[in-house]
């Protein structure tokens, strides 16, 4: 209304990391910086060896490689924002780089949930159906699903983008959170529509993130079934060591992922808050290769061969 002088906001200040103690903050830059290349690097690594080892080119590593690259466009979407930030005194970002950052945050972060989805169904072909698995898991079948996942990560992130965008902004710009997280804008819209808008926005979030679980441990409730049924030792550890980096990764990333959407919102301070938010920006993609190349053999494996043939040519 003419009425209402309302200052239409045009930018955003991020607060983030500017009221932690001004000494601890090039720590916290080495840190995280250190973090967001090892991430990087560890991706890349493992998309490389997957692309280098005929042997493997499988579904499971097919979706891995494809896993590596959201997560890998994650990081670059949230972390160098965030790493600038923390050294810099002007943290003004403009309406649309505020948007764009909420987009691809969104979009790879569905996409790498909807991933580990389809990771699960994968293995659960694997155990329960192994004779059926190269017709169920074609090459073209592996190909659609997970362009499927990247189509569906990027409706996610443009149905919250365009609800929270929709609203009008007015006031205060300040966002007490180091990038445009969904919540702490939320605060800032004007009118009183912003409490069904936030639970809107929760209810697209939560049911997409919790069909995704649902989905996983469905697998493995009969992947489990599967690997009792088999009479040796062995070959139960054997069958189930296939998923243990799967398992574990989807145990990482829905934790840390409940950490920060399920918990109360009590009188926390600032501070807390940042940095449990950066468990889930930046922690768990560092978490990820690590995991991947450890807790699974043939990859490991497949990237010390590669190191050797790299790094000693004379003595193969």
């Amino acid at each position: 209304t003419a009425g209402q002088n309302y200052s239409m906001v045009s930018e955003f200040i991020l607060v983030g990391f500017s009221t932690f103690p001004q000494h601890l903050l090039p720590a916290f830059f080495l840190l995280y910086l250190l973090m967001y290349l090892f991430t990087l690097l560890g991706n890349l690594i493992i998309m490389a060896t997957v692309w280098s080892e005929r042997g493997l080119h499988t579904p499971m590593y097919l979706f891995l490689c494809a896993l590596s690259t959201s997560e890998i466009l994650f990081t670059v979407a949230v972390t160098p924002r965030m790493l600038v930030d923390m050294l810099s005194s002007h943290r003004s970002i403009t309406f649309v780089a505020c948007a764009s950052q909420m987009f691809f945050s969104f979009t790879f972060g569905f996409t790498h949930s909807f991933l580990l989805m389809i990771m699960g169904y994968d293995r659960y072909v694997a155990i329960c159906h192994p004779l059926r698995y190269n017709v169920l898991m074609s090459t073209r079948t592996c190909a659609r699903l997970v362009s499927w996942t990247w189509a569906g990560g990027s409706v996610m992130g443009m149905m919250v983008t365009l609800i929270v965008f929709h609203l009008t902004f007015c006031g205060s710009n300040v966002i007490h959170h180091f990038l445009c997280h969904v919540f702490s804008l939320l605060k800032l819209a004007c009118g009183n529509e912003n409490s069904s808008v936030s639970l809107g926005v929760i209810l697209v979030c939560v049911t997409a993130l919790m069909g995704c679980l649902f989905l996983i441990v469905l697998s493995y409730v009969f992947i489990v079934a599967a690997i009792l049924r088999i009479p040796s030792a062995e070959g139960r550890h054997k069958t189930f060591s296939t998923c243990v980096s799967h398992l574990t990764v989807v145990i990482v990333h829905y934790s840390f992922a409940s950490i920060i959407y399920l918990k109360p919102k009590g009188p926390h301070s600032m501070d807390s808050n940042t940095l449990m938010a950066t468990t889930y920006t930046v922690f768990t993609p560092f978490l990820s290769p690590i995991i991947f190349s450890l807790r699974n053999k043939e990859l490991k494996n497949a990237i010390k061969k590669s190191f050797q043939r790299k790094f000693s040519p004379l003595s193969s």
